[in-house]
Parts: structure tokens; C-alpha cells; sequence
């Protein structure tokens, strides 16, 4: 069996996958974002609140790593890492990343894509206090920023792979909600 057939025949989903209704979603993409963060903690999958991190270099190269969600309030979608990190100064020069979520056994994943704000330093040195590798001293170095939507696009897979997709983009007046059709290309945000 060639590589190409091997991969095919790999199995993608669970057999059983929760429909997407677009026409009761919630207005604010958050509320939907925490169901789905919320369902995918209850499937017991190990790693529910981990996320592929991307950012941008000076020269507009991307970089990816993965993260843990650290916290979402009305700041945004919270994670950390170390001032002295090649994101960090990404960060600094371009303050913006896109974050990606793919909880397998709901055959879904959401893209995130906002700006970057650093938080303030009592929340940063909490969070450096709440790791399993503390050792009682805080760490200046440390550091948690929020990413602030600004487009959202939910997907829902299916079997048939004519997966459900739903776009959010921040708008002045509110949250503008599509669903994007498979020939369609989302909003670049």
C-alpha cells in the first residue's frame, strides 16, 4: 500500500458527530466558542484546552507552537509563555495571532484570529505561580497575553467532508455572523 492510499485509509472521525444548527447560534461567538471548549473537556480528550499558536515574524514568516488556554473573560482568549520566547517577539512587532483549536472525537475546530495584548503583571506572575514547575519564586519573565477576536470560524465536520463552517467577524456595530459554503473563501480579518 502506497503512503497516499495509507492516509486515506486512515480513520477520521467518530461515528457519531453533534450537528451544527446554524439557525440557533448565539449572536456572541464566545458563548459558542465556551459550549464547544465545554463539550470538548467532557469527552475526557487529555489535551481539550490545548492550541496551535500562530504568529508572524518581521518578515511575515509564520511560526506555530502549542498552548494551553490559560483563561477567556471579556479580555479575550488567555495563554502564556516567556518573554525572552521567539512568539514573544513576534509579538512585539506585530501583535496579532491566530489560534486554532481541533477537538477530534466532536470532529470540530475553531480558528481565532485577533490582536494580542499583553496583561498586566499581577495576572501574569498568578499564572507563573499556578504551574506545576513553581518553586516559590516569580519569574519577571513570565508573561500572559490575550488575544482579542476578531474573526472566528467554526467548523463542524462531516462524513461526508461537506463540513458545516460559521464565520464571526467583529464589526463596530456588533458581531457579524455567515456560514461559509464549500466554494466560498472566508473574510480575511
Amino acid at each position: 500500500m502506497s503512503l497516499r492510499e495509507t492516509l486515506r485509509a486512515l480513520p477520521t472521525f467518530p461515528d457519531e458527530l453533534p450537528v451544527l444548527d446554524t439557525d440557533s447560534l448565539p449572536d456572541d461567538p464566545r458563548e459558542l466558542f465556551l459550549t464547544w471548549l465545554d463539550e470538548a473537556i467532557a469527552t475526557g480528550e487529555r489535551q481539550a484546552a490545548a492550541m496551535t499558536v500562530t504568529t508572524v515574524d518581521e518578515h511575515g514568516v509564520p511560526a506555530s507552537r502549542t498552548l494551553i488556554v490559560k483563561d477567556v473573560d471579556e479580555r479575550g482568549i488567555q495563554f502564556s509563555s516567556s518573554l525572552s520566547s521567539r512568539k514573544a517577539a513576534h509579538l512585539a512587532q506585530r501583535p496579532v495571532a491566530t489560534l486554532l483549536f481541533f477537538w477530534r472525537p466532536l470532529g470540530r475546530q475553531v480558528e481565532i484570529t485577533g490582536d494580542v495584548t499583553p496583561l498586566d503583571e499581577a495576572t501574569s506572575q498568578a499564572d507563573w505561580r499556578a504551574r506545576p514547575s513553581y518553586d516559590g519564586t516569580d519569574n519577571p519573565d513570565w508573561q500572559v497575553w490575550s488575544v482579542l477576536p476578531r474573526r472566528l470560524e467554526f467548523l463542524q465536520a462531516t462524513h461526508d467532508r461537506a463540513h458545516v463552517r460559521v464565520e464571526y467577524l467583529r464589526r463596530p456595530e456588533g458581531w457579524e455572523r455567515r456560514r461559509i459554503r464549500p466554494s466560498e473563501r472566508p473574510t480575511n480579518a
